[in-house]
């Protein structure tokens, strides 16, 4: 075997970390399919040539295999796809990705990481052997499923990734007492939290924050404004004005309103109206939307990464249900005291034992301000 291509080479590792770049285009954009990336290249005694590239695209097809055999066109044969995810191996709205390799003649296919959904799950790399294709796993396995960190999850659990975002004080105050929250950061900071919804399938707030705030929820980066999340509103008993800023938009961006069962049908029917999803999620003990069952629903309809950006009692109902698996605390140099609106409401620890934890992942300045993440221990 070439010494290039076994497992431990850094050219697996390069290669691999261009597929896992392209695949992040797809963030947000592509579910209920994973983001992945793809990179074909011919290696030979002279050297290496990257011939092909590709990552999913808008809606998830096509396929990042298909795009960059696509562009490869008859010089993907005898070439080494490196791809972030098994490809797939069951018939769907297109052929299989597995067939579309086998067809084009490649050499080997070095994947990041396993598909864990059922019709694929090592059968892609085993449709692969049987053609007599090459197949090396687990390369940059780590990087790729963080990346696919929602998708994995709806897979594996059901549910989609949720990352909690705020922006703080230093004392974790998102707010005054009277509610004034404008703005807590600056400009720097908010531009970066603009660029996450653009990562994410949707942005999620209670009725509190929408209320409160009358927000518009879209990415409103130059360029990035089609990239804009679904909108989406934990309001039980349906109290968001058709006045507001979402109601008036929804037709322009797609917006979701999580309500409790048995919903008035004339209250219903004005938002579906105005272009706002209704969706019915049964009661928790507290009489509001059971966080699971919300989260369910919404892995139903095909979500996979959910930014949470408020408000406080939202984020203490999926702090109990122990639902939070990422946090983004954007916190800003100022202290606001006791008077203020804490970032997270009462959830009920008593003991220091029942606290949940995180591990901090990255810390980023941002002119004054600073951007911790988070990512849930073990």
């Amino acid at each position: 075997m070439n010494s290039a291509l076994i497992p431990q080479d850094p050219a697996n590792e390069r290669h691999m970390g261009a597929a896992l770049a392209l695949g992040r285009r797809g963030l947000g954009i592509v579910w209920p399919n994973p983001a992945v990336g793809c990179v074909l290249v011919r290696h030979s005694d002279s050297g290496e040539r990257i011939v092909g590239r590709g990552w999913t695209q808008p809606g998830g097809r096509p396929h990042a295999e298909t795009e960059a055999l696509r562009r490869a066109g008859t010089a993907a044969k005898g070439a080494t796809a490196y791809v972030t995810l098994e490809p797939c191996n069951h018939q769907g709205k297109a052929p299989p990705c597995t067939e579309a390799l086998i067809a084009a003649g490649v050499a080997r296919v070095v994947a990041a990481i396993e598909d864990p959904d059922p019709r694929v799950a090592g059968k892609g790399h085993a449709r692969l052997r049987d053609a007599g294709i090459e197949v090396v796993t687990d390369v940059c396995a780590d990087a790729a499923a963080g990346d696919n960190a929602g998708y994995l999850m709806h897979r594996r659990e059901g549910r989609p990734l949720i990352t909690l975002k705020t922006a703080t004080t230093l004392d974790g105050r998102i707010a005054a007492h009277t509610g004034e929250s404008k703005w807590i950061t600056a400009e720097a900071a908010r531009r970066r939290a603009h660029l996450m919804r653009a990562t994410h399938d949707a942005v999620v707030v209670g009725i509190g924050t929408a209320l409160v705030d009358d927000p518009t929820l879209t990415c409103r980066l130059p360029g990035l404004e089609d990239r804009s999340p679904v909108r989406i509103v934990v309001d039980a008993r349906m109290r968001l004005p058709l006045t507001s800023r979402l109601a008036k938009t929804a037709k322009q961006w797609a917006t979701w309103m999580i309500v409790l069962e048995a919903a008035d049908e004339d209250r219903r029917k004005a938002y579906e109206d105005c272009g706002i999803e209704v969706l019915e999620v049964a009661a928790g003990k507290n009489g509001y939307p059971d966080p699971r069952k919300a989260l369910a629903a919404l892995a139903g309809k095909g979500l996979t990464r959910i930014m949470v950006e408020g408000g406080s009692a939202l984020a203490a109902s999926l702090m109990r249900a122990d639902l939070v698996d990422r946090i983004a605390w954007f916190r800003a140099g100022g202290i606001m005291g006791g008077d203020g609106i804490p970032a997270i409401a009462p959830y009920g620890v008593d003991h220091l034992e029942e606290m949940q934890r995180f591990q901090r992942v990255t810390a980023e300045s941002l002119g004054d301000d600073v951007l911790e993440t988070y990512r849930r221990r073990d």
